[in-house]
């Protein structure tokens, strides 16, 4: 058994306990007085490089990283470097996540914001939007062609932007043929958790120009964003390179500004 599936059997067990304390209907009935949910597209589509900057406190691959004690004073920092969405990791077996992060930083920021968990059932999709996400995160390596369909129309349905995310040039070609419009590349293989960033320079070209590209993972600094960004990135996604920086906002307006300055060239 790979990460990937390891993380995934963890994942079900503890939905299930969420969904034995509060039923869809009970969420349907919080998403039905909510405000529409925030549309990060158009930010992602404009010229320069936009940046999905993560709360993160651990990984499988390096462990510990920052205890965040306050996600909203980071996710605030985030918003004040120019991220154009806040990624918000959910899982808590190892990646020491929550919902009740997602709700902080909801409260905190004006920003859309990305649930960024393993999403294998239409009730984690209605959680994400009842907590104030405004995408979730969907990975194709995780789901058949028919539940990645289910799940993107169900997203769609709740106005939630799907990030579908890739890691090799059959599923790029699956989530390229489901429609995405948000695809994102992971350089981090999840199967073996190794790192390569040009997995990203790779499968970029797979991806037609009219889908917004993003650049997951291994992006540690300014040479790293530069490189993606010159390779076809219109986004990058960054957590562990922010989160043990002593500014974040600091961090993130570099990395527009350098990402940017390359895509220019």
């Amino acid at each position: 058994m790979g990460v990937l599936d390891d993380i995934i059997v963890g994942v079900r067990e503890d939905l299930a306990e969420r969904q034995a304390a509060r039923s869809i209907a009970e969420l349907a009935d919080v998403v039905a007085a909510l405000p529409p949910a925030r549309d990060p597209m158009p930010a992602f589509r404009a010229p320069g490089l936009s940046v999905i900057a993560e709360v993160k406190r651990s990984s499988p691959s390096k462990g510990a990283l920052a205890a965040i004690p306050d996600p909203a004073a980071l996710a605030a920092d985030y918003a004040r470097g120019g991220a154009a969405a806040i990624s918000v990791l959910t899982e808590a077996r190892r990646f020491g996540g929550s919902l009740a992060d997602l709700v902080a930083v909801r409260a905190a920021v004006s920003t859309p914001l990305l649930r960024k968990d393993f999403i294998v059932s239409d009730y984690q999709l209605w959680e994400a939007r009842a907590a104030g996400a405004d995408l979730a995160l969907l990975i194709v390596a995780a789901l058949s062609d028919a539940e990645l369909a289910r799940l993107s129309a169900l997203a769609a349905e709740l106005g939630l932007t799907a990030l579908v995310e890739v890691h090799t040039p059959e599923e790029t070609r699956r989530a390229v043929d489901a429609g995405a419009a948000l695809i994102g590349v992971n350089n981090r293989n999840l199967q073996t958790l190794a790192v390569d960033l040009g997995q990203f320079e790779a499968l970029a070209g797979l991806i037609p120009n009219d889908r917004v590209k993003v650049a997951e993972s291994g992006i540690s600094g300014v040479a790293d964003v530069e490189r993606v960004a010159s390779a076809g990135a219109d986004v990058i996604l960054v957590g562990e390179a922010l989160v043990k920086q002593g500014d974040p906002a600091a961090s993130v307006a570099e990395f527009i500004a350098a990402g940017s300055a390359a895509q220019a060239r």
